[in-house]
């Protein structure tokens, strides 16, 4: 039988919830650095133990994955928003959906979208003007929404839709920016932010709900004709055979509409703030973008060629990923060395400590594209989709869409961040630059 892992010494009723939320990226980071491969602390009531050793990640995320499972806290505020969509839901229901949604994210279906995310990116592009300053975290997050509502939703989002959705994202985001009065408070005490939320929520359901009835509304019956391949299309002609209600409908679109568009918008984001730190690296760039692509836009057969824009596009999700960390409950006690985690706790991957760790990582803090030439990391040390049998299923096309819109738009423009120093990381259920992005277009 194995030991208790050690860890910080936490305080009464709080734990080591207060150096959590004033930092949770420095927190995570020390603790990975100080203790070997599984560290306990609690967040609040909750019972918590990061894992830190790629050999055990991989455990967790793969071969045992059925030992364990979605967290039982992230049912309460986050299952509100996402209900028993594919990122919540367990058992046969998260199979029978993976199910339902896997033809919409066919490699065979991917290839025939670079001319359709490429043509996003240009109206976008068309609003540009050399020397203007603009917030890239909301240029990307438009253009990525743009992006995943045609493609797996089948409809374009108007620009006072776009606006809507922008303006619920901050109280959904705030909802989950780490508070130590929160994690010690029981889940039906109000809280300050609850009714911001709250109103959030119904507004990104009210949005949905339009989505859903225009497309039932139009031409053709999506419920029972044979048509179009994207998510949306699938669901609706799966609830006229009876096999989704509309809550279901609405739990999986929410789901695509937030995390389809978010993690992509984000290391975009990243990748130019990274890009303007490094003008040796921006200058290769151009360079490769120059050889393989002169003026013409990126098409498909384009992609594989561009080997610096695929390795800023892994480097800038290393140092800056937009899912810092990850929650699973084991399902009983497990052992991880000499270590035993008990069947009560709650277990923590960290992205962030890991994709950051001197043990793993030369020069962890650098931004090297490079290293990804010869790269030689334990597996696990690197994990910003997850991995298993609940990897992200939009893997493919967020990698996609990211390599085309990055070097789409260096085609055309170089990108300076504005402020000093590095951006301050506002940590919601993704890592977002807390202000935004504000850089300078320089017309190429």
């Amino acid at each position: 039988m194995g030991t208790s892992p050690p860890g910080p010494k936490g305080e009464p009723l709080f734990g080591s919830s207060r150096r959590y939320a004033d930092d949770p990226f420095r927190f995570l980071s020390a603790c990975e650095a100080a203790y070997d491969g599984v560290v306990q602390f609690d967040l609040g009531p909750m019972d918590t133990y990061l894992v830190t050793e790629p050999e055990y990640v991989e455990r967790v995320l793969v071969s045992e994955a059925d030992r364990f499972t979605k967290p039982a806290f992230q049912g309460n505020a986050l299952g509100d928003l996402l209900g028993k969509g594919l990122l919540l839901s367990e058992g046969q229901t998260w199979r029978e959906q993976r199910r339902l949604a896997t033809p919409a994210f066919r490699i065979d279906r991917l290839t025939g979208f670079a001319d359709d995310i490429v043509g996003h990116n240009e109206a976008l592009l068309a609003e540009w003007n050399d020397g203007e300053v603009v917030d890239v975290e909301q240029a990307m997050t438009r253009v990525t929404l743009a992006v995943i509502t045609d493609l797996m939703l089948g409809t374009e989002l108007s620009d006072e839709r776009v606006r809507t959705i922008r303006e619920a994202l901050e109280p959904l985001g705030a909802r989950f920016e780490p508070d130590p009065v929160r994690f010690a408070a029981p889940a039906w005490l109000p809280m300050p932010g609850d009714s911001e939320y709250d109103a959030a929520v119904e507004t990104m359901e009210s949005v949905i709900a339009d989505i859903v009835a225009e497309r039932r509304g139009s031409e053709g019956d999506p419920e029972t004709d044979e048509g179009p391949d994207d998510l949306l299309s699938i669901l609706l002609r799966a609830r006229g055979r009876g096999e989704q209600t509309d809550e279901q409908i609405r739990d999986e679109v929410m789901t695509m509409l937030l995390a389809g568009h978010d993690t992509t918008a984000l290391t975009l984001t990243y990748s130019w703030y990274l890009l303007s730190e490094h003008p040796t690296v921006e200058a290769r760039l151009h360079e490769e973008l120059d050889e393989r692509l002169g003026d013409e836009p990126p098409s498909m057969a384009d992609v594989q060629s561009l080997d610096l824009v695929e390795r800023i596009v892994d480097e800038a999700m290393r140092l800056y990923p937009p899912v810092y960390a990850m929650f699973r409950d084991p399902a009983e006690a497990v052992t991880f060395g000499r270590y035993t985690v008990p069947e009560d706790a709650t277990i923590m991957l960290s992205q962030w400590a890991m994709h950051r760790s001197e043990r793993f990582w030369d020069d962890p803090d650098q931004f090297d594209p490079d290293r990804w030439v010869d790269d030689d990391h334990p597996h696990f040390a690197y994990f910003p989709f997850g991995g298993g049998p609940r990897h992200c299923i939009g893997k493919h096309l967020a990698k996609l869409e990211a390599k085309l819109i990055l070097a789409r738009t260096a085609q055309q423009y170089e990108l300076a961040y504005t402020r000093d120093g590095e951006p301050e990381l506002w940590p919601t259920l993704t890592m977002h630059p807390r202000d935004g992005m504000p850089m300078r277009l320089h017309e190429r």
